[in-house]
């Protein structure tokens, strides 16, 4: 019976250990897709008014992810593991990340041998969703109507554009992991 109890606990350790694993690999993703949005803002903001085609940065066309990575291993470290994949996704169309991650903790001492030196790895997606649907005028440089999930409506002219004028990114950007 006793050993019985023993290797419950150790079954226990393990799935703690996943868990623990896949919520740093949810956050890693999370946090790529997250820079990203905020990259896809900062080239909307600098792109109205100056080129034709700002509105690619609103489908989540025009952006790079260069700080993706770095916001993922940001994250990662804070839940005590490692990015050891990563890279850019696309999910039904729209884009995202991946991470794999491995936890720098290991599942400990138990009643089976070798878990003392075996860590958890899991993975996750995020993806960036554009939740306005856009009504461009025939000439790029009137105004565009923005129709947003939750009903919020908002207008951008480009010839009269002020970086104030854009709402928060998550109005025009939701960020949430894939299924």
């Amino acid at each position: 019976m006793l050993f019985v109890a023993f290797a419950f606990f150790a079954f226990a350790q393990a799935a703690s250990a996943r868990n623990g694993a896949q919520s740093a690999a949810d956050a890693a993703a999370l946090a790529a897709a997250q820079d990203a949005r905020d990259e896809l803002m900062d080239g909307l903001e600098l792109a109205v008014g100056k080129s034709d085609d700002w509105l690619d940065w609103i489908v989540g066309d025009d952006f790079t992810g260069a700080g993706a990575r770095s916001a993922a291993e940001a994250l990662a470290a804070e839940n005590d593991s490692v990015v050891i994949g990563f890279g850019p996704d696309e999910v039904n169309g729209y884009p995202g990340f991946w991470a794999k991650i491995e936890t720098t903790y290991t599942v400990g001492d138990s009643i089976i041998p070798g878990t003392e030196s075996k860590h958890a790895k899991a993975d996750a997606t995020a993806i960036i969703k554009p939740r306005c649907d856009v009504t461009p005028s025939a000439d790029p440089e009137k105004a565009v109507e923005f129709e947003c999930d939750g009903g919020e409506t908002f207008e951008i002219d480009p010839e009269d554009f002020e970086p104030e004028d854009l709402p928060d990114a998550s109005v025009l950007f939701s960020v949430h992991l894939a299924d």
